[in-house]
């Protein structure tokens, strides 16, 4: 071959070399790999995201460990940064701030695991329907729970109002009209032990407030996203029983 037709063919195989070398770059350009981070997201459910019977199972459950004086081994410093950011209650629940009913204690949960809002004869007023429509809306709590006691001393003191006219202190009047009329309900019924009475008809009353309110607990309750029921804790064994 000549020495012109040699150097003619190693100047067009570079040419080739150079084409072949940018249409690899455009089409890596074309169709990028795309990096970890940019990956389409996997979403799992929340940790209770599981069925209203669920929730109540397990409420249970841990209040018949708790009855049985036989709770669950747990160290409570062990998901405290886990829990710093974000929470996932199974339940809320409506709870009389009397200092003998702790829900987390007596339902046997840990903490992080119950929403609890508490005042003096476990009623619904608005900042508690508020704090419950929260833990449905926001944290997606799927159970509701209206839980009274027991030898109640706010249902004891509406029984007194209603029956001898006491006169109470303070912001305690508001407290009482709001127990009244479960006292009135278990009176009509002539029940052999009025306070026990009155304390299951307050829970009664208060759960019907729950399945009411509109829009927020009554959507959830329609979508079977949500339970609703009340229960009545006995201070001397433990347990608690449905109503």
């Amino acid at each position: 071959m000549c020495e012109l037709c040699l150097a003619a063919t190693t100047r067009f195989s570079r040419r080739r070399l150079m084409f072949a070398a940018g249409s690899l770059a455009l089409a890596a350009s074309a169709s990028p790999i795309l990096p970890a981070w940019a990956a389409e997201p996997i979403f799992e459910p929340n940790p209770n995201a599981i069925a209203p019977e669920a929730a109540l199972d397990r409420l249970m459950k841990g209040n018949a460990r708790y009855a049985a004086n036989a709770p669950e081994q747990r160290d409570f410093s062990a998901g405290r940064a886990a829990r710093a950011g974000s929470q996932y209650p199974i339940a809320a629940i409506l709870s009389c701030a009397d200092s003998r009913v702790a829900p987390e204690l007596l339902f046997d949960q840990n903490p992080g695991d119950i929403f609890v809002v508490r005042l003096a004869g476990n009623f619904v007023n608005e900042d508690g329907l508020a704090s419950l429509e929260y833990a449905v809306k926001v944290l997606g709590v799927p159970f509701l729970m209206g839980l009274g006691h027991s030898n109640c001393g706010a249902v004891d003191a509406a029984i007194k109002v209603v029956q001898q006219g006491v006169t109470l202190p303070g912001h305690l009047p508001g407290l009482i009209d709001a127990i009244k009329p479960a006292v009135l309900a278990a009176e009509a019924k002539k029940p052999a032990d009025l306070l026990a009475a009155a304390t299951e008809e307050n829970v009664r009353l208060n759960v019907q407030r729950l399945h009411d309110d509109k829009p927020i607990v009554s959507e959830a309750l329609a979508a079977k996203k949500v339970g609703v029921a009340g229960g009545v804790y006995d201070l001397a064994t433990g347990k608690v029983t449905l109503t």
